[in-house]
């Protein structure tokens, strides 16, 4: 298997074929009477299948990879498609701009933060990385080129937003940033006893914190359920004592031939990580690479899953009757003898996001990483879709790697409308899946 084309969460493995892309000015390498079907791949952080194309040829865009202009003064950026917010980050921090949205990681490209229309710790602040997208390019299989923003193709650019990579390859993008005064964040952290508790912080927080989220002890039950520490912050003034970067990275070099993830470890890693402040709370200011990618500083962190690889559970839960649903699936989580070591717990803003299919909305999300047991695992995460169907929630399509096609079309009931503006010789794992196309 080639491992530079696999998911982040290396299930399922699917040896890929790839075709490079270097220029944009180029049309895209598909033959006019092509019968397979092709799919963009960025830096492959998606944990299921909606990065991947069984059967088919990926596009591997890490070539288009140019920043094309950056005004200091706005913070209006223009690059290509296969940048790395990375990249971006290495650019504009100095220059006192920060992208507008990131997720967990800083290694997923521009293009696949549109496709996925991926959300953070302000999600109550600042919505989807799709809110500041100001325009884009898409190229079609035909040839086609579109710009496409709110005013131009509006129809294609909200497909295009959370469109999985299915519209057509996005060229380049132009984004607004936003201005901050230091690489340094002002952050306080809160030891929780109960999810109650983590909602009463919610509301407390949210009018005074752009960055809010939980890490959440997944192994806990009963009076302690959704027990964890609440973490809220925000960029620090200007004129503060800078912050030295996390030194170093650690890598696991190799893929191991057996999981250092199971019970007794995550339940050591979950009750350490708890009571890892001697205080209930703390305050103190980080380096920002700290504070938004922790994880980030382990290399090949999803090595420790070993061969069979783990599943990203994420899903959004409505505000109204969402919290039985959330208690059921964290009780679930643990008495369900499989191992969840990481979780996290975030409410989402009112803020709508622009993409047809885009995955945040207003509510509760979840996201818990699962070692894969098999079927045990299978059928303990389709409970799970049932519990969020019966809720009126959605599965993050970008974590998934196994929810079935009637799931998925409960949760986006305007798929059909995706299918309207899919590019014809575009396809992947997931959409075949879930759609039966």
């Amino acid at each position: 298997m080639n491992t530079r084309y696999h998911s982040w969460g290396r299930f399922p493995r699917i040896d890929q074929s790839a075709l490079r892309l270097a220029w944009r000015s180029q049309p895209l390498p598909i033959p006019s009477d092509a019968q397979t079907t092709y799919l963009p791949f960025g830096n492959g952080r998606s944990y299921g299948d909606v990065c991947l194309n069984a059967g088919g040829w990926l596009l591997d865009t890490r070539g288009l990879d140019r920043f094309m202009a950056f005004d200091p003064v706005d913070g209006v950026l223009r690059c290509e498609g296969g940048v790395l917010l990375d990249e971006i980050l290495s650019l504009s921090v100095p220059r006192g701009w920060f992208p507008p949205v990131v997720p967990g990681t800083r290694f997923v490209t521009v293009g696949g933060a549109i496709a996925s229309d991926v959300h953070g710790k302000n999600h109550h602040s600042a919505g989807t990385f799709g809110c500041h997208v100001r325009r884009l390019e898409l190229l079609r299989s035909d040839g086609q080129r579109l710009i496409c923003s709110p005013t131009e193709n509006p129809r294609w650019f909200r497909a295009t937003i959370g469109g999985l990579g299915l519209t057509g390859l996005i060229l380049w993008a132009e984004i607004q940033l936003k201005r901050i005064d230091s690489a340094v964040m002002d952050v306080e952290t809160i030891r929780y006893g109960r999810l109650d508790e983590f909602f009463e912080l919610t509301a407390q927080s949210d009018r005074q914190y752009e960055y809010t989220v939980a890490w959440i002890d997944c192994m806990a039950i009963g009076n302690h359920l959704g027990r964890g520490l609440f973490i809220r912050g925000n960029h620090a003034a200007p004129g503060v004592t800078p912050v030295a970067a996390p030194r170093g990275r650690m890598t696991i070099p190799v893929d191991l031939p057996i999981s250092l993830i199971n019970r007794s470890s995550a339940r050591a890693f979950n009750s350490f990580f708890y009571h890892k402040q001697a205080r209930a709370r703390s305050a103190g200011r980080e380096h920002y690479e700290a504070f938004f990618f922790p994880l980030d500083g382990i290399g090949h962190w999803n090595r420790l899953y070993g061969p069979r690889g783990f599943l990203q559970y994420q899903c959004v839960l409505p505000l109204t009757g969402g919290r039985d649903a959330l208690r059921e699936i964290l009780d679930r989580g643990a008495h369900g003898g499989i191992d969840s070591f990481l979780g996290v717990l975030k409410v989402f803003g009112d803020h709508p996001s622009p993409g047809l299919l885009s995955f945040p909305r207003p509510g509760i999300t979840v996201a818990l990483d699962f070692y894969h047991h098999g079927e045990t695992t299978l059928r303990l995460l389709d409970d799970f879709d049932a519990l969020v169907s019966t809720a009126g929630g959605a599965v993050y399509p970008s974590k998934d790697a196994r929810m079935a096609g009637a799931s998925f079309r409960t949760y986006f009931p305007r798929w059909r409308e995706l299918e309207h503006y899919r590019d014809p010789a575009f396809s992947s794992s997931f959409w075949r899946r879930v759609t039966g196309g």
